[in-house]
């Protein structure tokens, strides 16, 4: 059956992972910074990675008005690997709300949820899952087009777009994601990742995971410290893995840091504009033994460390 071109518009209309959203009229004329459109937005055919090639068609019919977005199909991981040693995280920033996908409260399946006047302080613990194949391509609650292949995440209450640090407490991986969606409407579960983040944390092998998430808004959690003084080869060198706000969080990248057999682990407090830091730190170190520590440090799945002399 051939839709007029009129209903393949509002196929495309439907909000979240899990939630539809009401379609609307088009705005009469976008904003400068608004996200483009799927077509602008998305590469070459021949550009994209096998695993990120859209095999779904999103039809008007598949629409359900306060409910979930086709019950009936199952969702998939891609049939090809994804390689995420290519996809950056996303880097924190203020944003403007989103037009769409904001109201509060709102309805699914019956609840009504209230979304949070903002994300600053949030801080959760619960079941993380994850959402693929069968959204990808299709309009997430924001009007953002769903891309698998990309660090995003869908959550209940946060604010759109939000960003927060997911760390899956059963490996100790963690990841930054992009909030722009609604979901997971589904009993225990706080937020629903994209397939790429899954893969980050190591969930898309499980299904689900324990996980925290925690919002980072205005270096509340990642905090940027002093610059420190160039790596110079001829000196023994330190390896800074991260400054954080939280000490609790200090000391938990400490733990994952020493559980993996890495030595020389240690935590210190610096004064930065706005209040104290813990900085945690590997080292010193010879120089020659540098390369070894930062490859075991990124495969425990923490952000990118920095190296400077003594």
């Amino acid at each position: 059956m051939r839709f007029a071109p009129g209903l393949l518009m509002l196929a495309l209309l439907a909000g979240c992972a899990d939630k539809p959203v009401k379609p609307v009229p088009p705005a009469a004329e976008p904003r400068a910074d608004a996200p483009r459109s799927a077509a602008e937005a998305a590469p070459p055919a021949s550009a994209v990675p096998p695993a990120c090639v859209q095999v779904r068609e999103h039809r008007d019919e598949d629409y359900t008005p306060g409910g979930l977005y086709a019950p009936g199909v199952s969702d998939s991981a891609p049939e090809h690997a994804l390689d995420i040693s290519g996809i950056p995280e996303p880097v924190p920033r203020a944003e403007p709300a989103s037009a769409y996908g904001n109201r509060s409260p709102y309805t699914v399946l019956g609840k009504s949820y209230r979304v949070l006047p903002s994300a600053e302080g949030y801080s959760e613990r619960g079941i993380a899952s994850w959402y693929g194949q069968k959204f990808h391509g299709r309009q997430t609650s924001s009007r953002e087009v769903y891309d698998m292949c990309s660090f995003s995440a869908a959550h209940k209450t946060l604010p759109l777009p939000s960003y927060v640090r997911v760390t899956n407490l059963d490996n100790g991986r963690s990841a930054v994601v992009r909030v722009n969606d609604r979901g997971p409407f589904h009993a225990g579960r706080i937020i629903d990742l994209s397939y790429a983040a899954a893969v980050k944390l190591g969930v898309d092998r499980t299904g689900t995971a324990r996980v925290e998430v925690r919002a980072l808004t205005g270096g509340a959690d990642i905090a940027v410290s002093p610059p420190p003084q160039a790596a110079d080869p001829s000196r023994r060198q330190v390896v800074q893995v991260g400054a954080y706000r939280d000490k609790d969080n200090a000391r938990r990248i400490a733990g994952q840091l020493e559980d993996a057999g890495i030595d020389d682990v240690s935590i210190e407090d610096v004064r930065v504009e706005g209040g104290k830091v813990w900085r945690v730190r590997v080292g010193p170190l010879a120089p020659r033994s540098v390369d070894g520590v930062l490859e075991r440090i990124r495969r425990l799945g923490l952000p990118s460390p920095r190296v400077f002399s003594e």
